[in-house]
Order: C-alpha cells, then structure tokens, then sequence
C-alpha cells in the first residue's frame, strides 16, 4: 500500500474535545490510519461579513461554529498514540507569533518522538486577521515567509539568531528541538504560493474537488517544480472534506466525496489514480453526530478502501 491514509480529529461543536480526542485517535490508530489532523478556525462570524473561502454569498459551515484549538487537539492525540503522524491542514500562519508557534510546534514533536507534520497556508478570512492576525491581511504571504524562516532557525542549531519584520532573536539557546526534521506542507492557490512550495517546502496539501482538477493542479506544479530546478520530490497529502449519508446519494448532481461510504471510496480510488499522490487526509466531522459515529465511519471507509485497492 503506497498510498497513506488519514483522519482528521474531532473539533468541532458536536463533539467533547477531552474525550472524544483521544478515543477517536487511538481507534484511528488501531484501525490503521497512518496519520492524524486538524485544521484551524478561530471564530464564526455572525452575521457573516463575507463568504466562506472569500466567495461572496457562500455560508460558512456550521460545524464551523465551535473549532477546538489545533495544537491542543494534537497535544490529546498525541498522549494516546504511539506511531500515527501528527499534522496541521492547515495552521492559518498569520495567526500565530512565529517564535512562540515554532517553540510549540518543536516541543510537541520532542514529546510524539518525531511525529508532527506542519500543514500551514495564510488563510482567507478578513475577521480572523482582525482579531487576531500578527500583521494586516496584505502581508498575509511576508508572515507566513518569515514563519517558515523562523521555525527554520528555531529548529536548528543553537545558538539561534534572526532578524525579520515581525521576529527578533538575540542569539540564544532554544529548545528542545524537534526529535528529527519537521516535515512542512503547504497550501497553494496562486502561481507566488506554488513557487513557495516549490521553493520551500516537503509537500503540497491541495483541496480534493475532482479527480480531473487535482491532476491538472499537480501537473502545473510539477511543471514548476521542473521550471526551477527542483530535484527534491515533493509530497501530495490531499485533504478530503467529505459529506457522509448512510444511504447513497441518489441525486445526478452528487459532488466528489458526498455520499455512502461506497460512493465515498469510488471517489477515493479515482482521485488516488493520478501518480505522484502520497497521501490522503479523510475529514468526516461536517455531516457525523457523535464520536461514535465517526469512529464507526472512519473504520468501514478504511477497510473498503484498503480492499479496493488504495
């Protein structure tokens, strides 16, 4: 099996975060998913003020309403887990002061024994950056540059110097360190962020929306990639927002991965067709109603999966 699997982690407001955290990872771990997530949302705008993902007139999510913090949920799974990674899809980097995120991010790796994947991107929302955004939402793409730069330094060795627009340190001792090199993934939605991937980072964390518009997306940053000497091979984690029924979705107007487990899976194997993907992130919080359920799901699509193939 080539191609990995993951789960995201219960967040949101359906579910008891303390609780419901480590029982779901230590299934998912059991079960044999390969890695687990979390993503990033700091508040629900009410009324909206803009449309989800910045498309005017779209409603943002329910489940949206209430999203545990990343790095504590990580923190939960980390304590019941022994060999599953550790990832962000995706830290909103604006949001966090770099110092203090990279020393988090290093402690939590130090005590997993090496297992955090940081998933970032700069995030779209103009009520995230005014609440809490350490620069104004035009410099979103400097932040998460001098984040990347910063978590570099931090993770190094000591002593530890930088001097950027938002972060100054003195050369200092900073620790602990990462129990090996941190794996960073990025967001790409626009040719500057594809050259930060290309440029910066281990791997890409595209949206699954077709099979079609996925390799499409790939084949572009592959091409990238060639136009300015990559050699490294990049990582494709693709991040899978699925709308789970029991029953199969009947309608002629079904969307890639909204439907039965079957449906689910039928999508799955498509997309997992375009050579070059590693893995796959399977987010189910949008349309479960317990941990229960989610756990239930989780175990039936990955067990199909698996017989079919990916």
């Amino acid at each position: 099996m080539s191609i990995k699997l993951g789960l995201a982690l219960p967040q949101t407001k359906q579910f008891t975060i303390g609780r419901d955290v480590p029982a779901v990872a230590r299934s998912a771990e059991e079960t044999g998913y390969e890695s687990l997530w979390v993503f990033e949302r700091v508040l629900f705008p009410e009324p909206m003020t803009e449309g989800f993902a910045g498309i005017p007139g779209l409603p943002w999510p329910e489940h949206y309403r209430s999203v545990a913090d990343p790095l504590v949920t990580l923190a939960l799974a980390a304590s019941a887990t022994r060999r599953a990674r550790l990832g962000t899809s995706v830290l909103v980097a604006p949001l966090h002061i770099p110092f203090q995120l990279a020393r988090a991010l290093a402690s939590l790796d130090r005590a997993s024994g090496g297992r955090v994947v940081l998933g970032t991107g700069t995030g779209w929302s103009h009520d995230e950056y005014a609440a809490s955004s350490v620069a104004p939402f035009e410099r979103r793409g400097a932040v998460l540059d001098e984040l990347l730069d910063v978590c570099a330094a931090v993770w190094g060795p000591d002593p530890v110097s930088y001097e950027g627009e938002l972060t100054t340190i003195a050369p200092s001792e900073v620790g602990p360190k990462p129990a090996r090199p941190i794996p960073v993934y990025l967001a790409a939605f626009s040719p500057r962020a594809s050259r930060r991937v290309v440029d910066r980072a281990d791997g890409w964390m595209p949206v699954a929306m077709g099979a079609e518009q996925l390799a499409e997306g790939w084949r572009r940053l592959q091409d990238l990639a060639a136009e300015r000497g990559r050699e490294r091979p990049l990582d494709v984690c693709v991040r899978v927002n699925a709308y789970y029924s029991a029953a199969p979705y009947e309608g002629d107007d079904r969307k890639p991965f909204q439907g039965s487990v079957d449906q689910l899976v039928e999508d799955l194997v498509a997309h997992a067709r375009i050579e070059g993907i590693t893995e796959f992130l399977i987010d189910f919080q949008a349309t479960v109603r317990d941990a229960q359920e989610l756990t239930d799901v989780a175990a039936e699509f990955y067990a199909a999966a698996r017989a079919a193939g990916v």
